[in-house]
């Protein structure tokens, strides 16, 4: 993150505030004035963002900000957009096109499809490649919105959490030092345990609804009859995925020890070509996908951009933070440490679990990632170690418990949208946490005392 922990041991707790304000705008304006957000949310992005930079500049010096802010932007933002932004033209390329019956063991399968496909093309390139298939394959039904919430739980969420393209908090770890496939050893055994429970849970609520609630389903006209088989556009951007998984994997381990510095923030030659041909795989995917494929899958660059804005202000506004986190106990922050920490300044794995997803769930999973990460020590090479168990426990509980909320991982929301586009009646807010906090916190609890005790 930005280096300014020379400055630690003098930052109070209002240096938090610009954070915390972008974060709260986040998950509370969508909801209380929907137009103005959508209008405005650069604008808000750009308030938070100068209400860090401005008083910092003035008490530490207009270089001293400006080398905060090109940290910020050149070590960690600008290759976590690109990679989110490959991962979202490319999955937004792939249109599969008929329609299938949707049946309780046919929609299980979809799910489980998903939460496979995305620790490889991200939570949300799986999302947008499958909501629509799904929907259509249950359009006929009277009860989808269920369906729709374990969908989040599982593809949006819990599917993500093996390798840096899952989630974007993983991907942040993977820029901090953790390898590639460091979540895939310590995340594959409770990811399996917390998506099996949830598969089968699902097929038996399927059946209940199925069987039970629809017995007249045949009686409803499919707007959508299925097909005999699927089709697929966009094949193209199937390679490119490949090409991507290749560039990530490419950059962690190959280290030919080259940087470039750009005022004082080094830049290692294999992220700087990771980067430059993920733009090639951008362009690419653009370049030859055939316009039908976009059309069908109503491709729009509005949700990426927002997301580029919004984490343009979190990743400045969160380097105070991650300071003051690292002076520990004697921090302003100090609570935090002894929260999740014993008297002996134990890691706690169970409260870093916990602690870790329930800020996710109404912040943002990745700037929460790198909180706890930072809670932790913030060395990489140490948490691999020594600190694996806890490096684990602060990665499920980011990318688990994203799904307690819409606002808790950026697909969320973007599925209830097309949800409803699509005449789903998605429950409101405080429903969807009614249903997530009823299935997910037993699972989780379970969870806990299976592997981070």
């Amino acid at each position: 993150m930005i280096d300014i922990s020379s400055s630690a041991p003098v930052l109070s707790g209002e240096w938090s505030i610009p954070f915390a304000g972008m974060l709260l705008s986040i998950a509370f304006l969508p909801l209380l004035t929907p137009v103005l957000w959508h209008r405005h949310f650069g604008k808000v992005a750009a308030f938070w963002t100068l209400a860090f930079i401005v008083p910092y500049a003035a008490i530490f010096g207009v270089r001293a900000a400006s080398q905060s802010v090109v940290h910020a932007l050149v070590a960690e933002y600008i290759p976590f957009i690109i990679l989110l932004a490959a991962l979202y033209t490319v999955a937004g390329g792939i249109c599969v096109r008929g329609n299938l019956h949707g049946s309780p063991r046919m929609n299980t399968a979809l799910l489980a499809l998903g939460t496979a496909l995305a620790s490889f093309m991200g939570t949300t390139g799986a999302a947008m490649l499958l909501i629509r298939p799904l929907l259509r394959a249950n359009d006929n039904r009277r009860h989808v919105a269920h369906i729709v919430i374990f969908f989040i739980f599982l593809v949006a969420n819990v599917g993500g959490s093996l390798t840096p393209l899952g989630d974007p908090p993983l991907f942040l770890g993977f820029l901090n030092g953790v390898g590639f496939f460091w979540t895939t050893a310590h995340l594959i055994k409770p990811m399996l345990f917390v998506t099996l429970l949830l598969l089968v849970l699902f097929y038996l609520l399927e059946r209940y609804y199925f069987y039970q609630r629809e017995e007249e389903r045949s009686l409803f006209l499919d707007p959508t009859p299925d097909s005999a088989s699927l089709s697929i556009d966009g094949k193209i951007n199937f390679i490119l995925l490949a090409l991507m998984l290749g560039l990530v994997f490419m950059s962690g381990v190959w280290k030919p020890g080259i940087t470039f510095n750009l005022l004082g923030t080094p830049v290692a030659l294999q992220n700087l070509l990771r980067d430059a041909l993920l733009l090639m795989v951008i362009l690419a995917s653009l370049r030859y996908t055939p316009k039908s494929a976009r059309v069908g899958n109503a491709f729009v660059w509005a949700p990426i951009t927002e997301v580029a804005k919004l984490f343009a202000s979190i990743f400045v506004t969160i380097a105070p933070v991650i300071a003051i986190l690292r002076a520990g106990q004697t921090g302003a922050f100090g609570f935090v440490t002894r929260l999740v920490n014993d008297e002996q300044g134990q890691a706690m794995n169970a409260m870093y679990f916990w602690v870790t997803g329930l800020l996710s769930s109404f912040l943002d999973n990745a700037p929460t990632y790198l909180v706890l990460f930072n809670t932790a020590g913030g060395d990489a090479a140490h948490l691999m170690q020594e600190g694996a168990s806890t490096l684990a426990a602060i990665s499920a509980g980011a990318v688990f418990m994203g799904a307690y909320t819409y606002i808790g991982n950026a697909p969320n929301f973007m599925i209830k949208s097309i949800a409803q586009s699509s005449g789903v009646r998605m429950p409101s807010f405080l429903g969807y946490m009614v249903w997530s906090g009823a299935v997910l916190t037993p699972i989780f609890a379970l969870t806990t005392l299976l592997f981070f005790c």
